[in-house]
């Protein structure tokens, strides 16, 4: 399939979401169950864009599949599939997600592709403030998670070659950082829930306020804390809530007063326990320098762009996206009108509303012998 047709075909699918949000699909296979390989790769001496360095950077990552080289040497099956903001590689293995796309005969099925899930720097069991070096630990951004990721595939992983970039959220801005620096190192992109633009506007406030709440909060005590501050830091969860929520959901799941609060208190609780201010601090701001948008136009490989319209950070009112797409040579963008299928900010992890979208990309994008 030529890219123009692929383009035609994104109308149509648009067209049929509804019918496709509700199609049936195949059992659930929990993340337990995925053949999972673990791997770790350690960087000496790994120097930061602000000119900082860690004497290790620790680098987790896991693996589905196995790699192909093509008769060249190259591999040509490797996807790199990549978490947002406060996530892990084992975000990505959620049923919405995985049991939709990895399964047989499914998009990136793993009897086919090799799939890569990082921890990027601050997440998971990667390096990150809370190892011990707290507020000392080198104040990271998007373009060193990248540079970190490039390494960890070369070096690491012996990968030269992507088919797929699949980014979400945090991922996918990560995903268009991956298309302007490393131009020929993957064959499409797909940047799913972002701009590719500065964090401004609400979307930094939200940011802003989050990190000062745990700043201001006397418990926090410069970052040197004995344990959590727990005021500020259950301010700065209830924001990522609203953040990420969908309102049609919302409503139709906690149509009560008193649901509602109950939902909110056990959320508050649950994301309390299972995180660090000083990582918090780390993550949320890592998106500081993050401006792709004066050079959208040096990435060429193809794009396939999703966002969806109840995305509260990425509000399409803002005409961003119809603003800058013409500015990539092969980029198409799709946004998924709301309905009882999309969840917000987090409808790039429900592949049922997407999946043949994804599909037809692939297929358009097939590198040719």
């Amino acid at each position: 399939m030529s890219f123009a047709r692929f383009i035609a075909s994104i109308c149509a699918v648009l067209a049929a979401l509804p019918a496709l949000a509700a199609a049936a699909q195949a059992p659930p296979l929990q993340p337990a169950l995925w053949p999972t390989q673990e791997g770790s790769f350690d960087i000496a001496n790994f120097r930061f864009g602000d000119g900082s360095t860690l004497p290790t950077l620790h680098l987790h990552y896991l693996t589905l599949g196995s790699p192909h080289r093509d008769r060249n040497g190259h591999t040509d099956n490797a996807v790199l599939l990549l978490h947002g903001t406060g996530g892990s590689a084992h975000s990505l293995l959620a049923p919405q997600f995985a049991s939709v796309l990895f399964g047989p005969g499914q998009p990136l099925d793993i009897t086919r592709f090799y799939l890569i899930f990082p921890d990027d720097i601050g997440h998971g069991e990667s390096s990150k403030p809370s190892d011990g070096l707290h507020m000392r630990f080198p104040h990271y951004d998007y373009d060193d998670m990248v540079a970190s990721q490039h390494r960890m595939l070369l070096e690491g992983l012996h990968v030269d070659h992507l088919r797929l970039i699949l980014g979400t959220s945090m991922g996918c801005m990560q995903a268009f950082v991956w298309g302007e620096t490393f131009p020929d190192f993957a064959d499409a992109l797909a940047p799913f829930a972002c701009l590719p633009v500065e964090i401004a506007g609400r979307n930094r406030m939200m940011r802003y306020m989050a990190i000062e709440a745990i700043r201001r909060d006397p418990a926090w005590a410069g970052g040197e804390y004995a344990s959590e501050p727990a005021l500020g830091l259950s301010f700065a969860n209830e924001l990522f809530l609203v953040m990420g929520s969908a309102p049609l959901q919302m409503q139709k799941n906690f149509p009560t007063r008193v649901a509602a609060e109950a939902y909110v208190d056990a959320y508050v609780a649950r994301t309390a326990a299972a995180t660090d201010a000083n990582d918090m601090i780390y993550y949320t701001d890592a998106s500081r320098h993050y401006d792709p948008s004066s050079r959208l136009g040096t990435i060429t490989a193809p794009v396939l762009w999703i966002n969806s319209a109840d995305d509260f950070i990425n509000p399409p009112e803002l005409g961003v996206a119809e603003r800058l797409v013409g500015r990539m040579p092969h980029a198409r963008f799709v946004l998924i009108p709301i309905s009882d299928a999309t969840r917000g900010h987090g409808t790039h992890t429900q592949a049922s509303v997407w999946v043949d979208t994804l599909r037809d990309f692939l297929a358009a994008t097939e590198p040719q012998p």
